[in-house]
C-alpha cells in the first residue's frame, strides 16, 4: 500500500490541528450503486472546520472491508510507520478510524487509535508518515479507553504486547501507577474507571465468570499533578475456578506489586479471617520476589523499602465501624482486622502469617469500606447508570477513596529512590514479564541495573544530540574564532551533561559519563575541523579575489618591465592590507596568508631578477627583505595556533568543572533518595514495633530492635559503598582531565620552543610584515636599506 504522490504535499501544508474521522460522506466522495467495491484503499478530503475555528477536518473514506473480490485480506499493517491504524465502530458498511488529538506539522501526523474488544485487541499509534512529539494541551498519546498490557495465552503464560510498551516508550513524564487486585466478579474494574474519570473503560462483568484476563492499562494525565501520568492498572481476578495453573494468580498478584506504586487489594463483605486466608498470595511473594541475586540470605525485611503504599477497598460493606462496642475509624478497623494472636502453635503462625506479611512487606496501609452502590437489581449495570440512582453514602466513599489516590499516592520508585518514567516502566514490564514466564524468579537488584543499562545508554544517546543539534546550529556561522566555537562548545557540553544527568542512574563507575565525555570530545575536534576548513576555504576565496587583479596583470606582462618589481611590491602590498581589514576570516587566516605569501614568492622573485632598474645589490637587500616577510608571518602563523591551543586548554578546564559540580550535584541526589528511601522504611518498621508493643508483643517487638539494627547497619554500609563509588569516579574524571591537559601543554610547550627557536625580527612580527614591504616599495630603488616605520 502506497500513498499517491500528492497526499503528502497536502498533508504538509496544514499546520493547524487536525479532527481526523472515516464516514461515508454523501457529497463527493463515490457512492457505488452496484455490489462491487467501489472505494479502493482510503480516500481523503481536507475542509475547514465547520465550528472550529482555526482547525481542520480531515475525512477519510476508506476501502469496504470484507470485499470477496480482494485478492488478499485488507491488513492494517500494511500502512507504513511506526504502528498501524486500529478500526473501532462501523457505520454501515464503513468502519471508522477513531483518532483524537492529533496534530500535523512539518509533514508529521500523531494520533492516537485505541480499541478494545477481545483480549487480544490492543491499542495502537495510527501514523501515515513519521511520528513526532504532538503539539497539543493533551499528551498525544492520550488513551480514550484501556489496553491490555499483559496477556494471559492459550497455555497460561503471560507476554506483554508490544503496542501497550509503545504507548508507555512515549511517556517521558514520571509515573504513579495504582493497580487493583482481588478476587474475580469483586468490582475492581469501577473503582479504576472512577480513577480514570469515566463511567465505562475497564470491563466490567454482569456475570460469575471474571472478565478481565491479564493486566489492561490506561494511561490518563494525572489529575493534581502536573507533569506527572497516572497509569492504572486492572488485574485479572484471584480465584476464577477455571484457571489452570494453579501459581497464575500468584504471578498476577506479584506482578502488581512490583510494578505498582499503590496497590488496591479490593474485596467484598467485610475483612475476617476468610478475607485474609484467601489471601495467600501475598505469603507467596517470596517465592516470586527477591531484592538481591547474591548468595548472602535473602532478608525479606527489605521488601517494605521497595513494596507500594496498600490500600484495602472492601465493597458492600454492612458492618457498624465498631469494635468492642466503640467507634472506629477505617483504619483502625483494618489493624484490628490484621491484629495478631500471641502464641506459637502451629495454627498461631498459620493465622499470624499472612497478617505478618501484610504489616511487613508494605510502607502504608489505608482502607475504605464502601457500602452497597445501589439496589441489588441494578448492580449488573453499575457503569451505565446515572450519578442520581447511586448511594450518597457510595458516592461519598468513592470520592474519598479517588481523592485519597490523587492526593496520597506517590511517583514509582526504583530501588535507590530513581523516579519510574513510562518509558522505564515498560522496560521494567517486559523484564519482569519475561523473567517470571521463563520459570526464573525476578531480582529487584538485577532489574535496576539492567534498567539503569538501558537507560544510561539512551542517556548518552540524549545527551550527545543535545550537543549535536546545537553544534549544528553554529555550523551554519562557520568560520569563527576558536574562542567562540570554544564558548559554545563549553555551553552545549554542560547542557548535554544535564540532559545525560536527568535520565541517567546508578551509573556508579562513571562508565557512561566517559562514553558521553569522550563521545563530545571527538565531535569538538570534528567540529573544530570543519571550522578550520571553513576558514581556510574563505581566507583562500579572499586572497583569490583580492589578487585578481595582480594575477590578470601578472599574465598581461604588466610587471615585466623597468621598475616592475616596485610595482607588484605596491600591489601585493595592498593585497595583504586589505586581506587584514577583513573580519569573519576565522582561525586559519595566518596560515593562509603565509602559504598565499610564499605561492607570490616564485613571482616575486622572478620579476626582481628581471627588473632592469635595480643594481645586483639592491636585488640583494630585497631577496633577504622578502625572506623576512615570510619568516614573520611564519611567527603570526605559530603564534595564532599557540593562542588557540591556549583557549582549547581553558575550554577543557572549564568543561571539566562544570562536569564536577554537575556530577556533585547528581551525587549528593542520589545519597538524598537513598536516605528517604531508608527513611521511609524505618518509619515503617518504629511504627509496627510501637503498635506490637502496645498488643503486648514484646519478644516480636525485640526481635525487630535487632531487626532495626542490622537494617540500619546495612543502609549505612549502602550509602558509604555510594559515596566511595562516586569519589572513585570523579577521580577518575580528574585523571582523565588531567592527562588531556598534560598533552596539551607538551603540545604548547612544543609550539613555545619552535616560536623561540626561530630567528626573531626586530619588532613584532605582525606590523613588520607591512613596514617590509613599504621599505622595499617607496620611492623606487633609492632609500631601500632603512624602514620608513619606527620599527
Amino acid at each position: 500500500m502506497a500513498a499517491t504522490p500528492n497526499s503528502p504535499q497536502i498533508l504538509q501544508q496544514i499546520q493547524q490541528p487536525v479532527v481526523v474521522v472515516g464516514l461515508y460522506y454523501t457529497g463527493k466522495f463515490a457512492l457505488g450503486s452496484t455490489r462491487e467495491s467501489k472505494t479502493k484503499g482510503i480516500w481523503m478530503w481536507c475542509v475547514s472546520h465547520p465550528t472550529k475555528a482555526g482547525t481542520i477536518l480531515v475525512l477519510l473514506d476508506t476501502e469496504g472491508l470484507g470485499d470477496v473480490d480482494k485478492s488478499c485480506g485488507f491488513k492494517s499493517s500494511s500502512l507504513k510507520g511506526p504502528a498501524t491504524i486500529s478500526y473501532t465502530s462501523c457505520i454501515g458498511r464503513h468502519h471508522l478510524v477513531r483518532m483524537s488529538h492529533i496534530h500535523f506539522h512539518q509533514g508529521g501526523v500523531d494520533c492516537y487509535s485505541p480499541s478494545r474488544g477481545s483480549s487480544d485487541a490492543t491499542a495502537t499509534v495510527a501514523a501515515f508518515m513519521p511520528l513526532s512529539q504532538a503539539t497539543s494541551d493533551l499528551p498525544w498519546w492520550t488513551m480514550d479507553e484501556p489496553v491490555c498490557l499483559i496477556d494471559t495465552g492459550s497455555e497460561g503464560k503471560l507476554c506483554v504486547q508490544e503496542s501497550a510498551l509503545q504507548i508507555l516508550q512515549q511517556i517521558q513524564e514520571p509515573v504513579v501507577v495504582v493497580a487493583v487486585v482481588g478476587l474475580y466478579r469483586t468490582g475492581k474494574s469501577y473503582l479504576m474507571n472512577r480513577l480514570a474519570g469515566k463511567q465505562t473503560g475497564f470491563a466490567l462483568g454482569s456475570t460469575v465468570e471474571s472478565k478481565t484476563k491479564g493486566i489492561w492499562m490506561w494511561c490518563v494525565s494525572h489529575p493534581t499533578k502536573a507533569g506527572t501520568t497516572l497509569v492504572l492498572l486492572d488485574t485479572e481476578g484471584l480465584g476464577d475456578v477455571n484457571k489452570g495453573d494453579s501459581k497464575h494468580d500468584t504471578k498476577i498478584f506479584s506482578l502488581a506489586v512490583l510494578l505498582s506504586s499503590t496497590l488496591v487489594l479490593n474485596s467484598r463483605g467485610t475483612i475476617d479471617n476468610r478475607a485474609i486466608e484467601e489471601l495467600q498470595y501475598v505469603t507467596e511473594l517470596t517465592e516470586y520476589i527477591k531484592v538481591k541475586s547474591s548468595d548472602e540470605d535473602e532478608d525479606d525485611s527489605e521488601f517494605v523499602k521497595f513494596f507500594p503504599s496498600f490500600i484495602w477497598a472492601v465493597r458492600d460493606f454492612t458492618l457498624e465501624h465498631k469494635i468492642n462496642g466503640k467507634y472506629v475509624t477505617e483504619d483502625q478497623y483494618l489493624d484490628y482486622a490484621l491484629k495478631l494472636k500471641p502464641g506459637t502453635s502451629r495454627t498461631v503462625k498459620e493465622f499470624n502469617l499472612p497478617r505478618e506479611c501484610i504489616r511487613n512487606y508494605f510502607p502504608s496501609r489505608k482502607c475504605f469500606t464502601f457500602p452497597f452502590p445501589t439496589n441489588p437489581e441494578n448492580v449488573s449495570c453499575l457503569e451505565s447508570l446515572d450519578p442520581a440512582d447511586l448511594s450518597l453514602d457510595f458516592q461519598k466513599v468513592s470520592d474519598n477513596f479517588c481523592k485519597f489516590i490523587f492526593d496520597r499516592s506517590e511517583v514509582k520508585k526504583l530501588k535507590d529512590g530513581h523516579t519510574v518514567t513510562g518509558r522505564v516502566l515498560g522496560q521494567l514490564v517486559k523484564t519482569f514479564v519475561d523473567t517470571i514466564s521463563s520459570g526464573e524468579v525476578p531480582f529487584l537488584e538485577n532489574a535496576v541495573i539492567a534498567m539503569a543499562k538501558i537507560e544510561n545508554e539512551a542517556a548518552v544517546k540524549e545527551g550527545l544530540q543535545v550537543y549535536k543539534s546545537g553544534m549544528e546550529k553554529l555550523k551554519d556561522s562557520f568560520p569563527l574564532e576558536l574562542k567562540d566555537v570554544s564558548s559554545e562548545h563549553q555551553r552545549l557540553s554542560s547542557l548535554a551533561t544535564q540532559s545525560f544527568m536527568k535520565r541517567s542512574f546508578k551509573d556508579n563507575e562513571g562508565i557512561f559519563m566517559k562514553c558521553l565525555e569522550e563521545d563530545i570530545n571527538k565531535l569538538f575536534d570534528g567540529y573544530l575541523c570543519q571550522n578550520e576548513e571553513a576558514s581556510k576555504k574563505r581566507c583562500e576565496n579572499l586572497l583569490s579575489s583580492l589578487s585578481a587583479p595582480m594575477t590578470e596583470k601578472r599574465k598581461k606582462g604588466f610587471y615585466a618591465r623597468s621598475g616592475g618589481y616596485v610595482l607588484f611590491s605596491q600591489d601585493l602590498e595592498n593585497i595583504v592590507k586589505e586581506y587584514k581589514i577583513q573580519a569573519n576570516k576565522g582561525v586559519k587566516a595566518e596560515d593562509t596568508l603565509e602559504e598565499f605569501l610564499k605561492q607570490k614568492c616564485v613571482d616575486s622573485n622572478a620579476i626582481l631578477q628581471a627588473d632592469k632598474k635595480l643594481t645586483e645589490k639592491e636585488k640583494k637587500i630585497m631577496e633577504e627583505r622578502e625572506k623576512t616577510v615570510l619568516l614573520a608571518q611564519e611567527i603570526n602563523a605559530k603564534e595564532q595556533k599557540q593562542q588557540q591551543l591556549e583557549e582549547k586548554m581553558e575550554a577543557e578546564r572549564k568543561s571539566n568543572e562544570e562536569r564536577m559540580r554537575q556530577m556533585k550535584v547528581k551525587m549528593d541526589e542520589e545519597i538524598r533518595l537513598q536516605r528517604e528511601e531508608a527513611k521511609r522504611a524505618m518509619d515503617s518498621k518504629l511504627r509496627e514495633q510501637a503498635d506490637l508493643l502496645e498488643k503486648g508483643f514484646k519478644e516480636k517487638a525485640d526481635r525487630m530492635t535487632k531487626e532495626m539494627e542490622d537494617f540500619r547497619r546495612k543502609n549505612k554500609e549502602e550509602e558509604m559503598k555510594s559515596d566511595q563509588l562516586f569519589k572513585n569516579m570523579m577521580k577518575k574524571m580528574n585523571k582523565r582531565h588531567d592527562e588531556n591537559m598534560k598533552l596539551m601543554m607538551r603540545q604548547h610547550s612544543e609550539q613555545m620552543k619552535a616560536i623561540m627557536s626561530m630567528p626573531r625580527p626586530k619588532s613584532d612580527s605582525s606590523s613588520l610584515l607591512l613596514c617590509l614591504l613599504l621599505a622595499g616599495l617607496a620611492g623606487g630603488g633609492s632609500g631601500l636599506g632603512s624602514c620608513p616605520c619606527s620599527c
